[in-house]
């Protein structure tokens, strides 16, 4: 239908009459049916979830293609964390518990060893994909969670989660290969139905960990580094006189960082560049800094001037 990516302003109906999978990613955000002929981006409105992660993860996952070269730049962490949180769960509340149910019907365990080895196989298989985001649950989203409240942890990465971070997919692909190599009957209805599940299964598993590598880890790295901006001389930048501007009007960190959407550890680390650059250590001696160079008007601070007094 759409030659390019999927936009803010097309109808979400048209989206999922082009692409059923879309289905699959609006659940993992969600939004919920009954949107009407609304926008894309009227539709995430409604349910406050970003618009550019939620197209940058349909174009991904459901188009194959990244939503330009610097999608990992625009998106939302907050958003794609609540999505794969809940992708977690589709998968091993839903998803694998119901293949399970269909194998056990199609391949009868009681009639011979192939049947019962290839249940084993399943229940490693599921085993190993709960032990992969059981890790990224327990280990992964809280760091992140910690960058998002500017609460960095010292002995972790995403080079960290990249060495953990294997293709869960694989494992699946392979049974399904010795199922139709390999499994001793003529085929059936049931056979071929849960061998439909497991081919989709691992695409979704497939496009899961594309949103992971190709949009998650870059976006967080990228978090990573903007929240440990390093000490270096020269002039200050417009965020630094913001901050300056925040001190001297008796602000504290806490309050400049919700003030400017920044986390207090970075605040901080400003706070230092500032004190490097001007070899001003104190809020008195910004208070004359910004004066001097017409950061504030007089009017603006005298309040805090006075309570100093």
């Amino acid at each position: 239908m759409y030659n390019t990516g999927y936009l803010p302003e097309q109808r979400m109906c048209d989206l999922v009459s082009d692409r059923y999978a879309v289905l699959q990613v609006m659940s993992r955000f969600g939004i919920a049916l009954g949107f009407g002929d609304k926008t894309v981006a009227e539709v995430c409105a409604e349910h406050k979830v970003d618009t550019t992660t939620f197209l940058a993860v349909v174009n991904l996952s459901v188009k194959g293609r990244s939503s330009g070269e610097h999608a990992a730049e625009r998106v939302s962490v907050r958003s794609l964390l609540d999505y794969l949180h809940n992708s977690h769960g589709y998968f091993l509340d839903f998803r694998l518990p119901a293949i399970r149910r269909k194998l056990i019907e199609a391949v009868d365990c009681s009639l011979n060893d192939v049947s019962f080895a290839i249940m084993r196989y399943f229940d490693e298989y599921v085993a190993e994909v709960d032990r992969h985001m059981t890790y990224e649950e327990q280990s992964v989203f809280p760091y992140v969670e910690g960058l998002l409240t500017g609460e960095k942890k010292a002995d972790y990465s995403m080079d960290v989660f990249r060495r953990h971070h294997d293709h869960v997919e694989e494992r699946l692909c392979e049974l399904k290969n010795i199922i139709i190599k390999y499994y001793p009957t003529g085929g059936t209805n049931y056979l071929n139905g849960v061998l439909y599940d497991i081919f989709t299964c691992e695409e979704e598993l497939a496009s899961h960990n594309a949103v992971e590598n190709e949009l998650f880890i870059p976006a967080v790295e990228r978090l990573a580094a903007d929240d440990t901006p390093t000490l270096h001389q020269g002039p200050l930048s417009n965020r630094e006189r913001e901050i300056i501007v925040c001190v001297v009007k008796g602000m504290t960190n806490k309050e400049i960082a919700e003030e400017l959407c920044i986390s207090a550890h970075t605040v901080i680390t400003h706070r230092r560049n500032i004190a490097s650059k001007l070899q001003i250590h104190s809020a008195a001696g910004l208070t004359i800094y910004a004066i001097v160079n017409k950061l504030v008007e007089l009017s603006e601070i005298k309040d805090t001037i006075a309570g100093e007094g």
